[in-house]
């Protein structure tokens, strides 16, 4: 009775209670209408519909072998024309992700069945892109190799990351219903057709640089989409690794193989970048060569005993000179610490005006 009649405990007991109101309110408005909002939870999709939806996306119907080759003619003219916009396109139709992704779930699931039947639809895919890439690039007859091609043939460990992590965005979304539409996004992420149709163009002109460059890059995709999406697999309780095991080892034995050439060219990259900073920095701020002119592009490539510079520049008719360009080169070459060899392109710009009188 005391208690009651205080007025500071009268007030501290409103406002406990108007909060344990207000919480089982917000608990009411939780629950009311939905129930427990069970829908709401999302589930992994069950194995027999899994496996269902794998082995048709691995079979070799006419289906995938007519949208492949459709997606390496269009692949590789989109690399002989040099556009970005037309190689996505040839990303988001190509069906090659399916059998891929059936081969990592088979391995985690000890399916040798599915195994085989999705390596063969991949051996089947690899063979009609190439072919497709190499029979268009001929018939083309272009014979210039741009930065699309060229850039599909130095892979690094930069690509091992991305195959890496598109390997296990394939195998999760595969089992998300709810996010299945993320797939398309997978497959331009970690670009399996491209460096199959740069393989093809290889052949065509008969670049051997060309066909190790892209063949590594695509070994080291197709490995590292079976190992990660084996591994996301195995994770969601779909298989056990017992059965996975020896699958898990001979990828993990070929990914350490691809991984050496993955780091001596990431090696190459990066004082590739290093020395372009570097001569980029020297051109801007320490020379008077091209001052009166817009450089448009340098281009650094490194050689075992010289780099070789590309430069390209806008500048009015007779502004520079042999001789700016020689000192120039020696000026590089004595702050870089190596022999260069100095191409500058100029584009002649031709000024009009017209006075007003």
């Amino acid at each position: 009775m005391i208690l009651t009649h205080n007025p500071r405990y009268v007030v501290y007991l409103r406002y406990t209670l108007r909060k344990i109101n207000r919480r089982l309110n917000l608990k009411q408005l939780w629950y009311q209408d939905n129930g427990n909002w069970h829908w709401i939870k999302e589930k992994a999709t069950p194995i027999a519909s899994l496996n269902r939806s794998l082995w048709r996306l691995s079979v070799p119907s006419f289906g995938f072998h007519f949208m492949l080759g459709l997606s390496a003619i269009i692949a590789t003219l989109g690399l002989l024309a040099n556009n970005v916009a037309i190689i996505i396109g040839a990303m988001i139709i190509a069906p090659l992700m399916g059998p891929i992704v059936g081969m990592a779930y088979s391995i985690a699931m000890g399916n040798r069945m599915l195994l085989r039947r999705s390596s063969l639809t991949i051996i089947k895919g690899i063979v009609l892109t190439i072919l497709a890439s190499w029979l268009t690039a001929s018939v083309i007859g272009l014979k210039t190799v741009d930065s699309e091609i060229l850039s599909r043939t130095n892979p690094t460990l930069i690509d091992f990351g991305i195959a890496m992590a598109a390997g296990a965005a394939g195998a999760f979304a595969n089992t998300r219903r709810s996010i299945s539409d993320a797939i398309p996004g997978v497959a331009i992420a970690v670009a399996l057709v491209p460096p199959l149709s740069v393989i093809g163009i290889g052949l065509a002109l008969g670049e051997e640089e060309i066909v190790v460059g892209s063949s590594l890059l695509f070994l080291t995709n197709l490995i590292c989409i079976i190992f990660f999406g084996g591994l996301v697999f195995l994770f969601q309780s779909y298989g056990n690794i017992e059965r996975a095991k020896q699958g898990l080892v001979m990828s993990t034995v070929v990914m350490f193989l691809l991984a050496i050439p993955l780091t001596f060219s990431m090696r190459k990259l990066i004082v590739r970048k290093n020395f372009h900073y570097q001569i980029s920095n020297l051109i801007v701020h320490e020379t008077n060569t091209f001052a009166n002119s817009a450089i448009r592009s340098i281009k650094v490539i490194s050689h075992r005993d010289y780099l070789n510079v590309k430069i390209e520049v806008a500048a009015p008719i007779d502004t520079i000179s042999q001789e700016e360009i020689d000192q120039t080169r020696q000026l590089l070459s004595r702050r870089i610490g190596q022999d260069i060899d100095l191409e500058v392109k100029i584009i002649p710009v031709k000024i009009f005006k017209s006075p007003n009188s």
